[in-house]
C-alpha cells in the first residue's frame, strides 16, 4: 500500500508541471458584464403537470457519515400522499419513508406543504431511485450514495454561490450540470434571492426551487445559509430571521451535536464539511461558538484528511463589495483554523471570484501594532465563489493595489469544482461563464495541510 500511495504522489507531482492553469497575483481584466441581471419570469418555472404533483425536490445528506438523504419537496394542494419510496437500481425490493409536513405563513404568502423525510441505512456507494406523488402526478428521480468514508476516498465537488434566478444564473447553473465530474454541491448561501423583490416575495421560493430541481433532486446539495435566507423584515410585520429557509431546507445539524440547522458538519468521502452561519451570534459563549470550539477537535485526519469550512461572508476579500464585513469572524475562529490545519474555506456573498495565497492574521493582539497577514503553511486557502449569477451583479471594484494574499481575482460569473484525488492531492478548477461554455479561468493543486504541508506552486 506504501509502494502505491508512493507512486500516485510521485504521479501528482509530475500533473502539477501539465495540467492547469495556475495564477498568482493576478487581477484580471477579463469583465462578463457589469450591468445587473434581470430575473428570468415566474412563468419560466411552471409546476409539473398533474394534480398535486410533487415539486421543489431536493436531497441533501441526511446523517454524519452519508448513508442517510434527506428528501425535501412541496406539494401545492394537499398534504398527501406524504410517502417516498425508494430502492436500488438493481432490486425491485422497495421500500417508503414517511415525510413531515410542515408549513408558514410570510406576510401576504402562504406556502405549500413542505415534506422532509430521511430514508436511512442506504448502502454506500449505490445508486437508488427514489418516487413520489401518486396517479397521473408520480414522479420519480435517483441519486447515488457517497463512497464509504476514507482517507483515499476520490470524489468531486461542485462549488456554487450566491445563485439567484436570473438569465446569468441559468448559464451558470447549466454549465455546471452539464460537468459529468459533479457528485455532490457544496453551496455557500444566497439562493432565491426573494427578498430583492417587493415584500419579499416568497413566490420566489418556489420558482428558485423549480429552477434548480434538475440538480437538487439527483444529487446532494450541503446548504449554507446566507444574508438573503434571513428575510427578517419588521417592516411588514415579519420578524423571525430565517423562516423560509429553514421551513424549506433541512440538514442534519442534530447528527453533529449542533443546536441550530444554521450550523453544522457531515463527512462525505475523504471530506469533513463544517459549516458556519455568518449571521448567527458567534462570539465568545454563543452556541455557535461552543459548538464549533469542541468540533474541531473531532476530526480524525487519519480518516477525513480534506478539513473543508463552508460560511457565507469572506475573511479575505479585496473587493470594495462587503469589505470587511467577514472581519469579526474572521477574528473570533481564524486561530482555530490555523491550528487545526483546515485546507480550505468556501465563502460567497462579494459577486465575483477570488483565490488566495496560504495566510493568515492571527498575530495582532490590539497593543502589538502586528495587522497584516503573513504567509502562513498553516492557514487555509480562502475562495469566494459569489459569483453565480444573480439579480443584484457583479462586484466588479477591486482594492488597488492587490494585497499580497490574494492570487488570483476576476469580476464574471461562474462555478467551480473541487477534485479530491487521495489524502494529498485535490485539483481546483474555478469555471468562468463564457459565452454558451464554461471557460476554465483559474485552477490550482492543493496540498493537504495535515498530510503534505508542501509550498503549492504551479
Amino acid at each position: 500500500m506504501v509502494g502505491t500511495m508512493d507512486l500516485l504522489t510521485l504521479l501528482l507531482l509530475l500533473l502539477l508541471n501539465i495540467v492547469g492553469i495556475c495564477n498568482g497575483g493576478v487581477t484580471s481584466r477579463y469583465v462578463r458584464k457589469a450591468e445587473p441581471s434581470v430575473d428570468m419570469p415566474l412563468a419560466a418555472f411552471p409546476p409539473p403537470p398533474g394534480f398535486n404533483a410533487p415539486e421543489q425536490v431536493h436531497i441533501t445528506q441526511g446523517d454524519h457519515d452519508g448513508r442517510s438523504v434527506i428528501v425535501s419537496w412541496v406539494t401545492p394542494d394537499e398534504k398527501y400522499p406524504n410517502v417516498v419510496t425508494h430502492w436500488e437500481a438493481n432490486s425491485k425490493r422497495k421500500q417508503k419513508s414517511h415525510s413531515i409536513i410542515k408549513t408558514y405563513r410570510y406576510f401576504n404568502y402562504s406556502s405549500g406543504y413542505i415534506h422532509h423525510a430521511t430514508i436511512k441505512r442506504l448502502k454506500y456507494d449505490t445508486k437508488y431511485f427514489y418516487q413520489l406523488g401518486s396517479g397521473n402526478a408520480t414522479r420519480r428521480f435517483h441519486f447515488t450514495t457517497p463512497p464509504k468514508v476514507g482517507p483515499d476516498v476520490p470524489y468531486t465537488f461542485g462549488i456554487i454561490g450566491d445563485l439567484g434566478q436570473t438569465y446569468d444564473s441559468n448559464q451558470t447553473f447549466e454549465h455546471y450540470v452539464s460537468n459529468p465530474k459533479g457528485q455532490a454541491v457544496l453551496f455557500v448561501g444566497d439562493l432565491s434571492y426573494a427578498d430583492d423583490h417587493p415584500q419579499h416575495d416568497n413566490r420566489r421560493w418556489d420558482s428558485w426551487g423549480r429552477f434548480v430541481e434538475k440538480s437538487t433532486a439527483y444529487q446532494a446539495w450541503i446548504w449554507v445559509p446566507g444574508n438573503h435566507e434571513l428575510d427578517y423584515a419588521p417592516e411588514i410585520g415579519e420578524n423571525v430571521p430565517f423562516k423560509p429557509y429553514t421551513h424549506r431546507y433541512h440538514v442534519p445539524y442534530r447528527a453533529s451535536q449542533s443546536t441550530s440547522p444554521l450550523w453544522y458538519s457531515i463527512k462525505r468521502a475523504s471530506a469533513y464539511i463544517i459549516v458556519l452561519s455568518s449571521y448567527s451570534a458567534y462570539g465568545k459563549y454563543t452556541p455557535q461558538y461552543a459548538w464549533l470550539e469542541k468540533e474541531l477537535p473531532k476530526v480524525n485526519r487519519a480518516e477525513t484528511p480534506w478539513l473543508i469550512v463552508l460560511l457565507h461572508s469572506p475573511w479575505y476579500n479585496s473587493n470594495s463589495y462587503h469589505y470587511m464585513e467577514g472581519e469579526s469572524m474572521r477574528v473570533a475562529f481564524e486561530s482555530w483554523f490555523v491550528q487545526h490545519k483546515v485546507d480550505l474555506v468556501v465563502a460567497g456573498h462579494v459577486h465575483s471570484y477570488e483565490r488566495t495565497n496560504r495566510f493568515s492574521n492571527v498575530q495582532y493582539n490590539i497593543t502589538n501594532g502586528i495587522s497584516a497577514p503573513v504567509k502562513d503553511p498553516s492557514a487555509p486557502v480562502y475562495l469566494t465563489i459569489g459569483d453565480g449569477g444573480n439579480i443584484e451583479g457583479l462586484a466588479d471594484r477591486f482594492t488597488e493595489p492587490q494585497p499580497s494574499y490574494s492570487a488570483y481575482r476576476e469580476a464574471s460569473f461562474g462555478h467551480a469544482m473541487l477534485e479530491i484525488k487521495n489524502r494529498t492531492h485535490a485539483h481546483f478548477t474555478w469555471h468562468r461563464n463564457h459565452d454558451n461554455e464554461a471557460v476554465v479561468a483559474d485552477s490550482q493543486w492543493l496540498f493537504n495541510r495535515y498530510w503534505y504541508p508542501e509550498e503549492e506552486h504551479c
